[in-house]
């Protein structure tokens, strides 16, 4: 393996371009190779939300990877990986990790890292929610992944919604364990406050 592996994932939630400004993200970088996993929601979601196509999106990762393919490499623990993103992750997407119902590969890629104590991470993109979303979001950090809602940085002082996207994507990557250098990070002051 010439380079760490790390698991995208594009399920059917609005937000589909902070999956896509991940992958982005990660080939501008050039330390890991990106696997890529879009749900057929996904893929709607791509074609609503974005000017892009499906194949677009797929052209950003090292390698590609069917929904319903649950033997493809990433369904197993032996093939080594640094983590994953789901991002966006939809609420069906969540249920289903949070059961270990491994009927689809996103799902089943996820359940993998946990159980190889790989970070996961989940960029859930609903709200507001009710008490059996929350206590989805318990048991699936009761497993180890990490849900985190895209919720913007407005220290940043974003001049556009692209850069909402980017600072929402870099700081993902970031709880991953990957830094890039396009996260803007909370101003320190020096002679304390």
């Amino acid at each position: 393996m010439s380079k760490p592996r790390v698991i995208v994932a594009i399920s059917g939630a609005s937000g589909a371009m902070i999956g896509i400004e991940a992958l982005r993200l990660l080939r501008e970088r050039g330390t890991h190779e990106t696997h890529l996993i879009v749900s057929p929601s996904g893929a709607m979601t791509i074609a609503q939300e974005t000017d892009m196509t499906v194949k677009d999106v797929e052209a950003m990762a090292d390698e590609r990877h069917s929904f319903r393919d649950i033997t493809a490499s990433l369904a197993s623990g032996s093939f080594a990986t640094e983590g994953m993103l789901i991002a966006p992750c939809s609420v069906r997407t969540l249920g289903a990790l949070a059961v270990s119902l491994g009927d689809n590969l996103i799902v089943r890629a996820a359940d993998v890292c946990l159980k190889e104590r790989r970070k996961v991470v989940l960029m859930l993109r609903e709200t507001p929610l009710h008490l059996g979303q929350i206590e989805l979001m318990a048991n699936v950090t009761r497993s180890g992944a990490i849900v985190m809602p895209p919720v913007p940085s407005f220290y940043t002082r974003p001049k556009d919604v692209a850069e909402l996207i980017t600072q929402c994507a870099a700081r993902a990557l970031d709880v991953l364990g990957i830094p890039v250098d396009d996260l803007k990070r909370w101003p320190t002051n020096e002679a304390g406050s």
